[in-house]
């Protein structure tokens, strides 16, 4: 894509010595020259909720598929105007910012800042620019915390960065150049999350048919008394996950941000109900455990995977329930709870929970665990070149990524000239922005921490 772009003709020294040097003609002006920090708070609490995160910037929390609980209220939460630029004071050495594009209400905790001269710098060459790697070593230097991960960004420091400011002909054609680009790399990462999605699929509908029918096509059948379920193997149980597990949420123990934030050496997971969310310094459990998600948007949606297994020592919060089994295969099992329908058991429109009562009353059907072996052995023999095929379309999604984060940066920051390079003929169509799950789940549940 940057075959043809050269750098400018002539340099000189920034202000800034993670951004190194920026073309001669370039202005450069603190902060505080641009922008202006607002603090306004919505009455009713009705306006668009928008997500400030290190992956998406600032964007409407509605149109992501959002895992986490949502606030009763939102009277008190700050608002903000198209071209505010909002940080989120917390994450900002993550480069958790970006430029509002409507009206909404934020965290109380995030900062927002209104524009002072319109035409010094566009909104989205800033939303692009503050965002790239030299500023966020800014941030992280100007930041005030005992811990890397929780430093804050307070606005007096902030409006003391400098920002490098080109000529506004120059910031519109950079925006033009990428926009382009940019809708190249969505269309191609929106292919690829297709494949493993047909993929995701293929596997799903393997393991779906193992699990709940086992490996003998010819075996005779017997109604489960499961509604979801159907007939299963004459000769397989129909159980309770109470039988076939002991529940240990009495043993799980949530810790706030500021506790987290507050440790040092950070070696052990930490889970929530979307998996992993941060490192601790102690553990709870040393063992092989089943978690399932105990609240959240995704036990309805089902964008992440419910049941997952956790080894090793690690640490759990109140937000996913801990499941021992008394015997089997732990890998089969995990596969069994992950066909499960939750919805029938799921309490909560607005914020939907499974309960412990509820998951533990779940019936399922369980065969013996000599033949939860063999079907689990087969299993992975099956879905081996799936997650194969997924994994590799996964690593090029990532690729591409780390690519046009750095075509941006090296185009917004001068080290390359889109001057003279003719400007790609724009899409006819807009290409929907490709959201993570994953890791948009975790960004979600790290800033409802924060809040």
């Amino acid at each position: 894509m940057s075959m043809k772009l050269k750098p400018y003709p002539e340099y000189r020294d920034s202000s800034l010595p993670w951004l190194g040097k920026i073309p001669a003609h370039w202005g450069e002006r603190r902060a505080k020259y641009f922008f202006r920090e607002v603090d306004e708070r919505s009455r009713t609490g009705q306006e668009e909720l928008l997500s400030v995160s290190h992956i998406t910037g600032v964007s409407p929390r509605s149109q992501k598929n959002v895992t986490m609980f949502m606030a009763e209220s939102y009277v008190g939460h700050k608002l903000c105007q198209p071209g505010d630029l909002i940080i989120n004071t917390m994450w900002a050495w993550m480069g958790a910012l970006g430029v509002a594009k409507q009206t909404g209400i934020i965290s109380p905790s995030y900062a927002v800042y209104r524009p002072i001269r319109s035409n010094a710098l566009l909104p989205d060459f800033a939303d692009h620019l503050l965002r790239t790697m030299p500023y966020a070593a800014e941030y992280v230097c100007r930041s005030t915390g005992i811990r890397s991960s929780r430093l804050r960004l307070y606005p007096e420091e902030f409006l003391e960065i400098p920002i490098a400011c080109p000529p506004l002909v120059e910031q519109e054609r950079m925006l033009a150049y990428v926009k382009a680009k940019d809708h190249r790399v969505r269309r191609f990462i929106r292919a690829k999350r297709r494949l493993i999605e047909l993929l995701n699929e293929q596997k799903q509908a393997i393991v779906h048919r193992a699990v709940t029918r086992g490996l003998d096509p010819s075996v005779r059948l017997k109604p489960s008394g499961i509604d979801w379920l159907g007939d299963v193997p004459e000769h397989w149980e129909t159980s309770r996950v109470k039988r076939e597990f002991d529940c240990l949420n009495h043993r799980r123990i949530p810790l706030s941000a500021t506790e987290r934030g507050a440790m040092t050496s950070r070696q052990y997971d930490y889970y929530g109900a979307s998996g992993i969310i941060d490192k601790v310094d102690d553990y709870l459990f040393d063992d092989e455990l089943l978690l399932i998600a105990e609240d959240g948007a995704n036990l309805v949606l089902r964008n992440l995977p419910l049941a997952l297994i956790a080894r090793g020592k690690f640490w759990v919060n109140n937000h996913a329930h801990i499941l021992k089994p008394k015997r089997g295969n732990l890998e089969y099992l995990a596969n069994l709870m992950e066909v499960v329908d939750y919805r029938p058991w799921i309490s909560g429109a607005a914020q939907p929970k499974l309960t412990k009562d509820r998951v533990m009353a779940i019936p399922i059907p369980v065969p013996h665990p000599d033949e939860q072996d063999r079907i689990q052995a087969q299993l992975a023999l099956e879905t081996a070149p799936l997650w194969g095929a997924m994994g590799r379309a996964q690593r090029q999604i990532d690729l591409i990524r780390e690519y046009r984060a750095r075509l941006i940066a090296d185009v917004v920051t001068g080290k390359l000239d889109v001057g003279d390079v003719e400007l790609p003929a724009p899409d006819e169509d807009e290409v929907p922005q490709e959201w993570d799950a994953g890791e948009e789940a975790e960004a979600e549940e790290m800033a409802v921490a924060d809040e």
